[in-house]
C-alpha cells in the first residue's frame, strides 16, 4: 500500500522546482493501515509553499483514498541555512525600490485589481521600472488579467554571510514584473488560510522574491480592513496607498473605513488618492454620452471631506474586461480610455 501511496504523492509537484515531492525528499516516516494514512513533510527551510503542497498532497490521498483519515505534520528542518520566516527575511529585496505603493478597496467588486494591472501596466509603458504583488490572496487574479496562468516562477539559491538562501523570482511581462499567491495554487484551488498563515505567505512572496530596481512595486490588497491589511502596511515600507471605489453609495461608505484605517495613527500611511471605476456607461457607438449606472460623482463627495484627491475617473468599457479576462491588459493600449485615464496619474 505504501508504494500506492508514494505513487499518489509524486504527482504533487513543487512549483518552485518543478520536481514531485517525492523526489525531493519531502515526505518521511509514511505510515498506513486500514484506516490512516500519516507522513511527515519535511521542509529544510520555511517554505512560503508548504501549506499549498500540504493542502495539495491531502486532496490527492482524499480522491485516492476516500476511507482513509490524512495526517500530514508539517516540519521544518533547518541546514544551517538562514531562515525564510518573514521575521527575519529583512528588507534586502526592497532596498532598490523607489516606491512601494498598495491598492486598495474597502469593498470587493470595485475592480481593485483590474485598476491594479492596468496601473502597472500603464506606468511601465511611461518608461518606469514596475513591479506588482498580488496579495490577494483568497482571490487573486493577476495570472489570469496577465495571461500567465500556468506558469511558475523559478527559485534560485544564493550565498550569504548566514548561509544559503532561496529567492523567487518573478514572471516579467508587458514590461511588469509580476507576483502572484495564484501562481502557487491552481485556479480552482481554494486557500484556507487562517489571518496569521496568510499573514507569513504574502510577506515572502513580497520580501523573498528579487525585485531588482524598480520605481515602483504596487501592491495588490484583498479587500476589506483585516489582518491582512494591518500586517502588511506595518512589516513592509510602505510609502503610502490609492483606494479603488465605485460611485455606488455602499462602496462609498467602506472607502471611508479604510480611509480612517490608512490615517489611524498605528498605520499611518500616506493616500495618495481615490480612483473611481466604472464612473459611467459610454456605449461605444455612442461615445459622447454618459449614463451614470452607479451615481454620479460619489466619490467627489468623499474626496472633499477627507482632503483626498480624484487620481482618476473610469468609465464601464466593455473591453476593459473582456481584455482583463484574454489576459491582455487593456492599458496596453496607448489610446484606449482606460489609458487615458492613468497616464494622468503621477505618483
Amino acid at each position: 500500500m505504501k508504494d500506492r501511496i508514494l505513487d499518489v504523492l509524486s504527482g504533487v509537484i513543487h512549483p518552485a522546482y518543478q520536481e514531485n515531492i517525492v523526489r525531493l525528499g519531502l515526505v518521511e516516516n509514511l505510515k498506513a493501515d486500514d484506516s490512516v494514512i500519516s507522513f511527515q513533510l519535511v521542509f529544510t527551510r520555511r517554505d512560503p509553499l508548504a501549506g499549498s503542497i500540504k493542502q495539495a498532497c491531502t486532496e490527492a490521498l482524499k480522491e485516492a483514498f476516500p476511507q482513509h483519515e490524512i495526517q500530514i505534520l508539517e516540519l521544518v528542518r533547518e541546514k544551517k541555512a538562514k531562515s525564510c520566516s518573514p521575521a527575519d527575511l529583512g528588507m534586502e529585496e526592497l532596498q532598490h525600490i523607489g516606491k512601494i505603493i498598495v491598492i486598495a478597496s474597502g469593498k470587493g467588486g470595485v475592480g481593485k485589481s483590474t485598476v491594479a494591472v492596468n496601473l502597472a501596466v500603464s506606468l511601465a509603458r511611461r518608461g518606469y521600472r514596475v513591479g506588482l504583488a498580488d496579495a490577494d490572496v483568497y482571490g487573486p487574479s493577476v495570472p489570469k488579467m496577465t495571461g500567465t496562468e500556468g506558469i511558475m516562477p523559478q527559485a534560485l539559491e544564493r550565498e550569504t554571510e548566514d548561509g544559503p538562501q532561496q529567492l523567487i523570482l518573478p514572471l516579467e511581462k508587458y514590461g511588469v514584473k509580476w507576483m502572484s499567491i495564484g501562481y502557487f495554487a491552481s485556479p480552482e484551488q481554494a486557500l484556507i488560510w487562517r489571518g496569521p498563515m496568510a499573514c507569513n505567505a504574502l510577506k515572502q512572496i513580497i520580501l523573498q522574491v528579487q525585485w531588482g530596481e524598480l520605481d515602483y512595486l504596487l501592491i495588490d490588497l484583498p479587500p476589506g480592513t483585516g489582518d491582512i491589511h494591518i500586517t502588511l502596511v506595518n512589516d513592509i515600507p510602505v510609502d503610502g496607498a490609492i483606494i479603488v471605489t465605485t460611485p455606488q453609495a455602499v462602496a462609498l461608505a467602506d472607502v471611508e473605513k479604510g480611509i480612517n484605517m490608512f490615517r489611524n495613527p498605528k498605520i499611518d500611511k500616506h493616500i495618495y488618492g481615490i480612483i473611481e471605476n466604472m464612473a459611467w456607461f459610454t456605449p461605444a457607438e455612442l461615445p459622447d454620452n454618459r449614463y451614470y449606472i452607479f451615481g454620479r460623482d460619489g466619490s467627489k463627495a468623499i474626496a472633499a471631506k477627507y482632503g483626498i484627491d480624484i487620481l482618476a475617473q473610469i468609465p464601464l468599457v466593455q473591453s476593459i474586461c473582456e481584455k482583463g479576462d484574454e489576459g491582455a491588459p487593456e492599458a496596453l493600449d496607448p489610446n484606449s480610455v482606460i489609458s487615458k485615464a492613468l497616464d494622468n496619474i503621477v505618483l
